[in-house]
């Protein structure tokens, strides 16, 4: 059953640009030329209950947009939408009692007191009981692990605690929804993990419906099963996250630290794409190599102080997805 139904949903913003080259009074004469920015474009799609869907795609694609027009910040210029049977930008206090929302920039803590004192606000806010509210923080204190967090001031935590901390607090009044924009933008690949782990075990155990927005491809293979692609605020891809990993995430870039000069390094299906003393960054086809395959032949010839392993950006696989067009049945696959 859909928790998120989105109908010919469209945003555009109106700007003024100014006259260029000209100076003083002159320019003051010359009206400034309206512009009409298309930030989403007639997007339509239903979400069911305890999905976890990606909504991807590079800087600027819409993203936000959207995700602040499901939550009702935004009013949109065309379309519907409902979430929970509730229109967002006309039912938005009513909704807010069945949703959370976490935007990776936008803090909801306050800065110079510690988390206890918001989550203290927000069970207010939403008028739990408190009983209900007791038990919920505990819960979620002891999932996030942020007994040590609980009474330190927001400004002196790490961004790796601070965002779990957001997330235990858009989670206070129990939600069945929860919006997700770029929650793990700025943090390390340790923190990123955890935060991942986190938000999958509350589907799980809890059926919360995920909703998130990401440029980061590890994001969507990670959490979701279902991925949507966004540019220039159209829906270039829906479908299963299997099926855009094999048809279009064809290529890693592994790079590495070595324990000694680096001497050379030859497989099929790898490419050296830039080394430099100790340092080097190989570029490896999935579809001809596994990337366990070149871990083990690496290891066996150099030690390794530090790798990393990085999907194409999102640029790359969108340009992808315009050239080869939409993956064929048989490339979809269960997760």
């Amino acid at each position: 059953m859909p928790v998120i139904t989105v109908t010919d949903l469209g945003k555009t913003f109106v700007a003024k640009e100014k006259a260029s080259g000209l100076r003083g009074s002159l320019r003051a004469l010359v009206r400034p030329r309206t512009l009409e920015v298309h930030a989403v474009r007639d997007i339509s799609f239903t979400v069911d209950e305890g999905e976890r869907v990606a909504f991807i795609g590079p800087n600027g694609a819409g993203k936000s947009t959207t995700i602040k027009m499901l939550v009702g910040i935004l009013f949109p210029t065309t379309g519907q939408a409902q979430v929970l049977d509730y229109v967002p930008w006309r039912q938005r206090e009513k909704l807010a009692y069945h949703i959370g929302a976490v935007f990776g920039q936008k803090s909801q803590l306050w800065y110079h007191l510690p988390p206890q004192d918001t989550f203290d606000l927000l069970a207010s806010i939403y008028e739990l009981d408190d009983a209900v509210y007791r038990r919920r923080l505990a819960r979620l204190v002891d999932l996030f692990e942020l007994t040590p967090y609980l009474h330190t001031p927001v400004r002196k935590l790490s961004l790796g605690e601070r965002m779990r901390c957001e997330i235990a607090a858009s989670l206070i009044h129990g939600p069945r929804i929860l919006f997700l924009d770029e929650p793990t933008i700025g943090l390390d690949v340790v923190v990123k993990a955890r935060i991942r782990d986190l938000i999958l075990q509350l589907n799980q155990e809890e059926r919360i419906t995920v909703f998130l927005t990401s440029h980061d491809v590890g994001d969507m293979e990670t959490l979701c099963r279902r991925a949507m692609v966004i540019n220039h605020g159209e829906v270039i891809y829906d479908g299963k996250v299997s099926a855009l990993k094999r048809s279009y995430i064809r290529s890693k870039t592994v790079s590495l630290k070595l324990g000694q000069p680096f001497e050379g390094f030859e497989m099929a299906g790898v490419q050296v794409a830039k080394h430099k003393g100790y340092g080097v960054r190989l570029e490896v086809d999935t579809d001809t190599v596994p990337i366990d395959a070149v871990m083990t032949r690496l290891l066996e010839r150099y030690s390794v102080v530090d790798l990393n392993v990085d999907n194409p950006p999102m640029e790359a696989i969108i340009a992808r997805i315009y050239q080869e067009g939409p993956p064929t049945e048989n490339a979809e696959g269960e997760t």
